[in-house]
């Protein structure tokens, strides 16, 4: 919503109470100053102005059931604190439902594929794995070369199992950037029909 649109939305209702009445008032008088303190708290200007619109609404939402017009700005501040706290929550939430939800669809299409796919992969995949980092060369190395399990691994290495497939996407990304950039000929038709030792 744009800084147009929230001021009206602010500004703009039928018969408001006293408490209604000063609470537009402190946020239209604020809001310049909340936008800038929020742009600071969180990295991304968007979840900032998600933040910003989601406290505006809440707060003319529940205006009315502020008793004493004199102590909006403190009510203000509680309503922000939690906006916030909620915000952070949902977001957190969300991001263990896509690591969860990316994990099994790892699983079921590795599942799905058996051993059919067993050596038919690009060969080049073995002389660009000892390119990548460490780390990232050996989470492939066993994970998806070796088939171990990913619980296996994570606890040898002292990770949750978030951390190794975070860890496993960048491996997985890093070894993409390279065999696009080197295996032409697997990119232009299929990285399971390998022609590139006959280039050799």
């Amino acid at each position: 919503m744009a800084l147009a649109q929230d001021k009206e939305l602010v500004s703009t209702t039928v018969s408001p109470t006293a408490s209604e009445r000063a609470v537009r008032a402190a946020l239209v008088d604020g809001y310049d100053r909340l936008r800038n303190y929020l742009q600071k708290h969180f990295s991304a200007p968007t979840e900032a102005e998600e933040v910003l619109q989601a406290f505006v609404l809440r707060a003319l939402e529940r205006s009315a059931t502020i008793r004493d017009a004199d102590s909006v700005r403190g009510w203000l501040s509680r309503v922000l604190a939690t906006t916030i706290a909620d915000f952070h929550r949902q977001t957190s939430k969300k991001r263990a439902r896509e690591v969860a939800f990316a994990v099994e669809l790892y699983d079921r299409l590795a599942a799905n594929q058996g051993s059919e796919l067993d050596g038919a992969a690009c060969e080049c995949i073995y002389a660009h794995l000892p390119l990548l980092k460490a780390e990232h060369a050996e989470a492939i190395r066993r994970i998806d070369l070796g088939g171990e399990p990913r619980e296996t691994v994570a606890a040898e290495l002292g990770l949750t199992v978030n951390n190794l497939t975070v860890r496993l996407h960048r491996a997985r990304q890093a070894l993409k950037e390279r065999l696009e950039g080197a295996c032409t000929d697997c990119v232009e038709e299929s990285f399971f029909d390998c022609r590139c030792g006959d280039l050799r």
